[in-house]
């Protein structure tokens, strides 16, 4: 019973907190261009964020104008200038822009520095580091041998610009970051949460009823989740690409509406045998929300094949904790009384109701 009641305590916890979390993090993205004797650096962070940070809307009438960001243009280098450091390079601003990115406006700071820069050179990032812990910047390094690096640097923490011989490379902290993306992607894991509630029962002419055995469950986990993956893996890999580009203002709302069409079929299934087919095109649409940081980097070759490995396979690390973690939970619950009435149409019914309310703050 205890466990029953912890399970209806999280689903109430989830109805409570989720609804206020959106789905996109917060990334900045630095591109770090190495000469013989100079570094130049292109920094661009979210207008959001800098609000957030700098609160620019002087006016306090929720709405950004040009005139307000340039006169905030000093405290911004301040930020930025403070928020990057490279060892042995004292950087310095020469030029500001906007760049309209695929989750809204940016502001453009153009660094430099005459300095030598080679793959041991330390870098320490601190942008955001006490407003947002979850923040991340993203790095493509071009060093001056060709080779190219990327990096995600963690606000704080230390790490060195290094490459090898092969030209270019991906860093083991993308697939930490894949990791972060989809552990703290509550939409995509409340979406697998749906497709799984009824993964242990089966359903026949007088209602629900709990499976017998571990196969009987683990045989449609097993169906769900590699539906889901490679769905969302092929969309991934051509946004991040670049060979299709769905705009985010249909693609968020989007995601919600699959959230609470998943959710719907627990309650009153409609989708049948069609399940399967609907799950493979709702990850399609996932695929795009998972692509945003990979895209930007606008990386080729061997350094986007590499790039987009590493962080898928973080993603695929992350939903197999989340499942590990959850189906032995249901596993336990599914002969309860109340686990259809409670865990399966509630669950679902407050999944659907986050999903409504996610749906109309991303329209």
């Amino acid at each position: 019973m205890n466990a029953f009641r912890h399970c209806v305590s999280a689903l109430v916890l989830l109805a409570c907190v989720l609804p206020a979390v959106a789905h996109k993090s917060s990334e900045a993205y630095l591109t770090l261009d190495a000469g013989a004797q100079n570094l130049a650096v292109r920094f661009d962070i979210a207008l959001r964020d800098l609000d957030a940070a700098l609160d620019l809307d002087t006016d306090g009438d929720r709405a950004l104008t040009v005139a307000e960001v340039r006169n905030a243009w000093p405290r911004i280098d301040a930020l930025a200038l403070g928020a990057l450091s490279v060892a042995g390079c004292q950087l310095g601003v020469t030029g500001h822009a906007f760049e309209e990115r695929s989750d809204g406006l940016y502001a453009v700071l153009q660094l430099a520095a005459p300095c030598m820069f080679n793959p041991a050179t330390p870098l320490r990032y601190s942008l955001f580091a006490m407003l947002d812990p979850t923040h991340r910047g993203v790095a493509r390094i071009n060093h001056a041998d060709g080779a190219t690096t990327v990096l995600v640097l963690d606000p704080g923490a230390a790490v060195a610009a290094a490459s090898n011989a092969s030209g270019s490379t991906a860093t083991p902290s993308l697939w930490l970051e894949g990791v972060r993306h989809i552990i703290t992607g509550y939409d995509h894991l409340l979406f697998l949460l749906c497709l799984l509630l009824p993964a242990v029962l089966q359903r026949n002419a007088s209602g629900w009823q709990p499976v017998a055995t571990w196969r009987a469950a683990l045989l449609p986990v097993l169906g769900i989740v590699t539906l889901f993956t490679l769905a969302h893996s092929l969309t991934l890999g051509l946004a991040a690409s670049g060979l299709v580009q769905l705009s985010p203002a249909f693609i968020e709302p989007a995601i919600a509406a699959t959230i609470a069409v998943a959710a719907l079929d627990n309650i009153w299934p409609f989708l049948g045998r069609w399940r399967a087919a609907v799950t493979f095109g709702f990850g399609l649409i996932h695929g795009f929300g998972f692509a945003g940081a990979l895209g930007e980097l606008e990386l080729h070759g061997w350094a986007f094949a590499s790039a987009l490995f590493r962080f898928n396979l973080g993603l695929e690390s992350g939903q197999v904790a989340a499942v590990l973690v959850v189906v032995p939970l249901l596993w336990l619950l599914r002969r309860r009384a109340a686990y259809v009435p409670a865990v399966l149409h509630g669950g679902s019914g407050l999944a659907a109701g986050m999903a409504a309310i996610w749906m109309v703050q991303r329209l």
